[in-house]
């Protein structure tokens, strides 16, 4: 889309050629009646022009109306043309002739967009008029006989019929300049308008789909935040069960209720989810799913989850408990669960783990490690990489800080700082 300095009204449709031509039919009608009724009343005496003079300056005036909006510069300047020979050759029309010579002024400041050349045709043909009108003012003023009789007034006839035809043509054009600027700007105003009508309907449609984009992939890491950590600590504590459920039979139902617990907590929180989801509507509604009420207190029964699977695994706390922002609390606990799950799965089956919280100046810190060395065997690197992807965008959301990768002395590591302030 262009700005208003390279936009053009011009060309035209059909419908604005179609009114053009039957304002020139009608005003070439109209012209046609007056210049009958001005020869009738003996307008200029024995000098009036001929009729068939007469018939062509009714054409010439009138036809330059049906294509004002196709050349509207050159139009004006054959209806300024066709005006001055209106009054030189005595065609008996004195009314209906002025209309057309300010549609064609008019047109020239409405229409084109190239308001330089519009400014000096107007100015030409103006300035034209004006001329010709001294020139038959100081004619009038050097024929005696042809001025009214001075009678003694404050101001000498000649004078002020002189002034009156300056006063009038001032108006004339004057009016007929300002419609003309006032409608091209209308004009630019409504385009401009209309241009940003237009950007904010193709902002609100990339802001609805980006919205969308951004509802999903949250959704996304949701499910993924809930299923991996469940899944993988069900098919753990599974695989537990299954190797021992010959000769420890108490440990293999242990590991079962495990099992058992994940997935009616699994099932829990997608249920929750999905109701949230339900209640609030489409994805492209101005409502969105209600944060997870999952916190920072439930950090120490990831840390439970691990020593249940086969790792040992310590919690700590450092520092003051204090309370934090709900959607800080959520994304910290959705942090450490993704790093358990990843401990579960890529750590090797019995792997340390170390889960620790701290509550700092301005902000608390989740960090889980693990040494990587579960019976000597090298980490399982085998994933789709969502978790990462997941932890980064929901620290990024707060204005977080983390960390993630492989520690110097074995093992790996997750540290998030989140604000709180």
């Amino acid at each position: 889309m262009g700005t208003a300095a390279e936009w053009s009204r011009l060309p035209v449709g059909r419908r604005e050629h179609r009114q053009d031509a039957l304002l020139a039919v009608v005003l070439g009608v109209g012209l046609t009646i007056t210049t009958m009724l001005y020869g009738s009343a003996g307008t200029y005496g024995d000098d009036q022009a001929a009729w068939w003079v007469s018939g062509l300056l009714i054409v010439a005036n009138a036809a330059p109306v049906a294509f004002r909006r196709r050349w509207p510069m050159t139009m004006a300047v054959v209806s300024a043309l066709a005006f001055a020979a209106t009054q030189i050759l005595h065609v008996p029309e004195l009314f209906l002739v002025n209309f057309t010579l300010f549609i064609a002024l008019y047109t020239v400041g409405a229409w084109c967009s190239d308001r330089v050349r519009a400014e000096v045709v107007r100015w030409v043909v103006i300035g034209g008029m004006f001329a010709w009108l001294f020139v038959a003012i100081t004619f009038g003023w050097a024929v005696p006989n042809a001025l009214p009789n001075d009678d003694g007034g404050l101001i000498p006839p000649y004078i002020a019929l002189s002034l009156l035809n300056i006063v009038i043509n001032v108006i004339y054009f004057g009016a007929a300049w300002y419609a003309g600027n006032r409608a091209w700007a209308s004009a630019v105003a409504k385009h401009e308008l209309d241009l940003r009508t237009a950007e904010l309907a193709a902002e609100r449609e990339r802001s609805a789909a980006q919205a969308v984009t951004i509802e999903r992939v949250r959704i996304a890491r949701e499910l993924h935040d809930v299923v991996a950590h469940h899944v993988s600590l069900m098919g753990v504590q599974a695989g537990a069960a299954r190797r021992v459920i010959g000769n420890d039979p108490e440990q293999a139902t242990a590991s079962l209720g495990v099992v058992e617990q994940s997935a009616r907590t699994a099932v829990e929180e997608l249920r929750r989810m999905l109701g949230t989801l339900r209640a609030d509507g489409d994805l492209g509604d101005d409502h969105r799913a209600a944060p997870s009420t999952e916190g920072l207190a439930r950090i120490g029964e990831l840390a439970d989850s691990a020593r249940t699977a086969g790792h040992p695994t310590e919690y700590v706390v450092v520092g003051s408990t204090r309370a934090v922002p709900p959607t800080v609390s959520a994304v910290a606990y959705r942090i450490a669960q993704e790093a358990v799950t990843n401990v579960l799965k890529h750590a090797g089956p019995s792997a340390r783990a170390d889960v620790r919280v701290r509550y700092l100046d301005g902000g608390v810190e989740v960090e889980v490690t693990d040494d990587g060395h579960g019976d000597r065997a090298p980490r399982n690197t085998a994933g789709s990489g969502l978790g990462h992807v997941g932890m980064r965008e929901r620290v990024a959301a707060v204005g977080g800080r983390i960390e993630i990768g492989p520690r110097a002395r074995g093992g790996f590591l997750v540290r998030a700082w989140l604000p709180t302030t």
